[in-house]
């Protein structure tokens, strides 16, 4: 199986790149040569292999969500600067 052709000059436009001719002949082999190296990766027989994001497995890290008491209204707004029928009192932010 033969690598696919994929011009530098088509790349270069959709990423909006302005590449001088010297550029392109430059970077046409590279292009050229990951091209190849991903029709090689595309020859290996995967079947029966599971896909996977992570080469390691991934697991989460996190302590378990166990509900638990939570402040009072008045213990909340206790060291409030400003507070009022059980709320925070805040400066207006938002003109009308």
């Amino acid at each position: 199986m033969s690598a696919p052709q994929l011009d530098v000059r088509y790349v270069a436009d959709l990423v909006r790149l302005k590449l001088t001719d010297e550029e392109i002949a430059e970077l046409q082999p590279q292009l050229d040569h990951v091209l190849s190296y991903i029709a090689q990766l595309n020859e290996v027989n995967v079947d029966g292999i599971e896909p996977t994001a992570h080469a390691s497995a991934v697991y989460n890290v996190f302590r378990a969500d166990i509900p638990r008491g939570g402040f009072t209204q008045e213990q909340a707004t206790a060291n409030a600067p400003h507070s009022g029928s059980g709320l925070f009192l805040v400066p207006k932010v938002v003109e009308s």
